[in-house]
Formats: C-alpha cells, structure tokens, sequence
C-alpha cells in the first residue's frame, strides 16, 4: 500500500473518483455539494494498492493555522482494513509538519467513536447533508 501527498491534477482527479463513488453513488448526497471549488487549495492523501486508488481524504490549510479535514473516503471493496485510519492518521502526521495548530472535521454522527479514538474531540452537531446528520470534531495539535 502507498501513500502520496499533495495536489497535483492527476491525484486530484484519483482522489475525485473515489469521492463520486462513495458519496455521490453510495450515499447519494448530490455531487455539487462535494466539488466545491475547495480541491485545488487542498493537500490530498490518496492510497494506492496495486496502482489502484483506493482511499483519500483532503486537508485545507487556513493562514491562522487552523485547518479543516474533510472528503475522507475508502472504497468499499476496501473498508475493514483500517485504511481509513492510515489516510486520516497520515493528514495529522502532514499537518503537525506544516505547523497546523487544529484540524476540524464535519464527520457523519455515526462515526463520532470511531473518531474520538483517532483523538477528535466532539463539538457540535452541525448540517444535514443528503440524510445524513453531521457533526463536527477538532483534533487539536501539540506543536513542539
């Protein structure tokens, strides 16, 4: 399994394929409400196994160091194997590296244990995205 950080065209354009699977024909949440114009200020992770993309996540970077996570996806032949854990863990490793001080995230509800043990912290419920209730999370930075 690889990693790769950044934001070139053709990791954009892998990590949007990912995203149209799974959130707009799985989860049926319209696809405008992902591409939103945000993909090309963003750092993105994608994991690749066997030349497959498989899983990615994005990180914007805001100028007072917060940050926000957002677009975490795996596809589903791939799901249980904990990459989503990898893509997740590997933005907060990036992001410790940029000198990032928070990092939010509007995560379904349904997975608020899953990222509390991954150490966000739950603020709030936030919007209704398609059907599904959103919360948002902050995991906040250490720098050294």
């Amino acid at each position: 399994m690889e990693t790769t950080i950044g934001k070139s065209a053709e990791l954009i354009e892998k990590a949007q394929a990912i995203r149209y699977q799974v959130f707009t024909v799985e989860q049926s949440i319209p696809n405008e409400l992902d591409f939103d114009g945000l993909d090309s200020v963003a750092e993105h992770v994608l994991v690749t196994e066997t030349n497959q993309a498989v899983a990615t996540a994005r990180l914007v970077i805001h100028g007072d160091g917060s940050s926000v996570m957002a677009r975490v996806a795996v596809l589903e032949a791939y799901r249980g194997r904990g990459i989503a854990s990898i893509v997740v863990n590997k933005l907060i490793e990036y992001a410790k590296e940029q000198g990032v001080s928070s990092i939010e995230i509007h995560a379904h509800s349904y997975l608020r244990g899953y990222y509390e043990r991954l150490g966000f912290e739950f603020i709030q419920e936030v919007e209704i995205v398609g059907e599904h209730q959103l919360i948002e999370m902050r995991y906040q930075l250490v720098l050294t």
